[in-house]
């Protein structure tokens, strides 16, 4: 049956992927983004849906709105570390005065209330793989730490709404996804080698390119997503793919895929770079029957092919 649902942050990355998919499956889908990090490009085709309504607004201003939402997916946030660094304020706020406010929202309409979180809640781990009962290893006061501990905090947040007034909640934490419609500017591993790959440009790897991520492809994280909001599971959820790769072979991988001559250069690491990223997601395959099932080779396909026509 369809449903009236509300996105926020829903012209980011994968904020976007999730409004086109509900819209695909006939549900009314309402998108609030401030276009801070967001981009009325990644909704442009969504805007000529009739399912599909625009708010543009910040959510850590708006709880007046009036539909009776069943379902409220939260994604706003800046979530690039070269964002967040720029804004660490706004980070902050929308992490944890925003997420309140649609707290507030899901608990007036009775909303089910779905927040995404992120791996960055782990730190740089003692633990690894990370599963969702590892409390963490964070600088609380470092330079990621307005993304982490608003994240953290957000956490804490939703669960006592949870406890306290009965809201149906649920936390995805999210790990290192990719796909089109990543900004090129992101700073982030895939959008940067792929971008400097395509232009010939020498492709730049933090530290000596040891340290590990896990790469998800963005369908499959939609997927999790929506899987995770239709079950009953209110403890955290890690959504990510397992299989693990140093950024090294990461590069060369790029560097292979978009036959690019560039060459692979080495910078120094920035402070408080996670060592290791894996996500163990037994609760994800248990709880929601979920599990990745696009290639790594496919999806950097995909993205290349994206970041092809966008440069040029």
């Amino acid at each position: 049956m369809a449903k009236r649902i509300l996105v926020t942050g829903g012209a980011g990355f994968i904020g976007s992927h999730l409004c086109e998919r509900l819209v695909k499956e006939e549900n009314k889908v309402t998108c609030i983004d401030n276009f801070v990090t967001g981009s009325k490009e990644n909704i442009k085709e969504l805007m000529e849906n009739d399912l599909f309504e625009l708010i543009e607004a910040d959510i850590c201003n708006k709880s007046d709105l009036e539909k009776p939402f069943s379902q409220i997916y939260n994604l706003a946030s800046i979530a690039s570390p070269l964002d967040y660094q720029e804004k660490p304020i706004e980070t902050l706020m929308v992490g944890s005065v925003g997420v309140k406010q649609i707290l507030d929202l899901a608990l007036k309409n009775k909303s089910r209330f779905l927040h995404t979180s992120t791996s960055e809640v782990y730190g740089d781990p003692l633990e690894h793989p990370q599963r969702e009962d590892y409390w963490g290893n964070v600088n609380p006061i470092g330079i990621r730490s307005c993304y982490d501990e608003s994240k953290r905090f957000a956490e804490s947040l939703v669960m006592t709404y949870n406890r306290v007034h009965k809201l149906d909640t649920r936390i995805a934490r999210i790990f290192n996804t990719y796909g089109p419609r990543m900004q090129q500017e992101d700073g982030r591993a895939v959008p940067n080698f792929i971008t400097q790959a395509l232009n010939g440009e020498p492709i730049t790897v933090y530290g000596d390119g040891e340290q590990t991520r896990s790469f998800c492809f963005i369908s499959d994280m939609v997927q999790g997503l929506i899987n995770l909001m239709n079950s009953s599971f209110i403890e955290p959820v890690n959504l990510g793919n397992p299989n693990e790769m140093k950024l090294i072979d990461l590069a060369e991988k790029v560097k292979q895929l978009t036959k690019s001559n560039s060459e692979i250069v080495f910078e120094e690491l920035p402070s408080d770079d996670p060592k290791q990223r894996k996500p163990d997601i037994s609760r994800a395959e248990k709880e929601l029957n979920w599990k990745p099932v696009v290639s790594l080779e496919e999806g950097l396909k995909q993205t290349i092919s994206y970041f092809g026509t966008r440069l040029e």
